[in-house]
């Protein structure tokens, strides 16, 4: 549980209120005066020199919209991202600001769940690549054939990316709503380790290229923050060239396409057809462009098609309903799986309350019992019609060899 407002550490609970306020977006001129304080006062108390009365902390709570026990939990407390993200821009947007903000507090969350039950995440993490000595085609082509190796998940479409990151590397990505010209972000720090948000409003596609882009930012510019912004501009940097090219190289491994392609080409009794490309793209769930410009880089299909195809107005959507492909399925799970499962057994175990895990859960208590029930296997006995719900030990050792 929560200690006391007594047991904070006045230094770590005004870092909090500083990241708050910022967060709803107020100055200490404004803070002050929604709570009668001299701004000298917000000052004070957001260096740690002056400690918060229990009324006091209440106030914060109310005007910053946050929970009492966000801002009085036992969490771990590491660098924030913003100030990170503030250096590396020239002018943070206030919409990046509480998407780092966001991002750092779910992964000081999940590092939080597995302190209180001592499951810390094991991390699988490769040396951060030389990108010296190339282009940035090449050294992303390089880079991506040898992850893709190193996975073991040879030159075809990865099914599940997400959950390859997170269980095989040991990532912490999560999902949630952003401005939509926000593609994702992504932080690291020795303490919470590689962290990726990605906007839970757009497609499959544009999230799972997002989800690539920033793991080779991961393993090519680890320590330095990034927000990836949907833009027209064709001028990129450096980075985020390398980024790009390596989400297209291991998402559509250029052997692995062009032997599927080739396959496709000699069963077509007309050869390629637009439906074998709208079925190839759902198939390495990517968007259809983006294979179109992959097959070009290829030199199997000619240079300049998806200009073409663009100009001659072809419907994306009306295609995918023609050919009955779901390419954006609804997105079952914002949180990583094993973030849940940890909050929940967290609050079977009576280290969190139901109001702590609805929080931890990001929605309502309603929401969050019924999460409970579904991650509890209930064996309904026939004794007087009763029932006696059964919970797996998942940590029994089974004696294998």
């Amino acid at each position: 549980m929560n200690p006391t407002i007594e047991q904070v550490d006045p230094r770590i609970l005004g870092t909090r209120l500083q990241e708050a306020r910022k967060s709803a977006g107020m100055t200490q001129s404004e803070a002050a005066d929604h709570l009668r304080m001299s701004r000298t006062t917000i000052v004070a108390i957001e260096k740690g020199e002056r400690r918060v009365s229990s009324h006091e902390i209440i106030q914060f709570a109310k005007l910053y919209r946050r929970p009492v026990s966000e801002l009085l939990s036992q969490r771990v407390v590491t660098e924030s991202f913003v100030p990170q993200f503030r250096a590396a821009q020239k002018e943070l947007d206030p919409s990046f600001e509480y998407a780092a903000s966001e991002l750092q507090t779910l992964s000081e969350n999940y590092v939080e769940l597995e302190r209180i039950l001592g499951t810390p995440l094991i991390r699988r993490f490769p040396p951060e690549y030389d990108t010296r000595g190339g282009t940035a085609d090449r050294i992303a082509e390089d880079v991506a054939t040898a992850e893709r190796n190193r996975l073991g998940v040879g030159d075809g479409p990865i099914g599940n990316l997400r959950g390859r990151l997170e269980n095989d590397v040991g990532l912490r990505i999560f999902y949630f709503p952003m401005e939509s010209k926000i593609a994702g972000l992504f932080a690291y720090n020795d303490l919470l380790g590689a962290c990726v948000g990605v906007n839970s409003k757009h497609p499959r596609d544009r999230r799972n290229w997002t989800l690539a882009h920033e793991y080779g930012h991961f393993l090519m510019t680890r320590y330095q923050v990034e927000v990836t912004v949907l833009t027209t501009d064709t001028k990129m940097g450096t980075k985020e060239r390398l980024a790009d090219n390596f989400a297209k190289c291991f998402l559509m491994p250029g052997t692995g396409l062009n032997r599927r392609f080739s396959e496709l080409h000699r069963a077509g009794a007309k050869g390629i057809t637009l439906a074998d490309v709208f079925n190839l793209a759902n198939l390495y769930q990517v968007s259809v462009q983006a294979l179109v410009l992959r097959l070009e880089d290829l030199a199997r299909l000619p240079a300049g098609t998806w200009q073409r195809l663009s100009v001659e107005g072809v419907k994306v959507q009306q295609a995918h309903r023609l050919l009955g492909i779901d390419a954006n399925p609804p997105l079952q799970e914002l949180l990583p799986p094993r973030y849940v499962s940890l909050a929940v057994e967290a609050f079977r175990k009576e280290h969190l309350s139901e109001g702590q895990l609805a929080r931890f859960l990001r929605t309502d208590r309603v929401s969050a019992r019924l999460q409970v029930e579904q991650l509890e296997k209930e064996i309904h006995l026939e004794d007087g019609g009763s029932f006696t719900p059964i919970v797996p030990d998942l940590a029994q050792p089974l004696g294998g060899r």
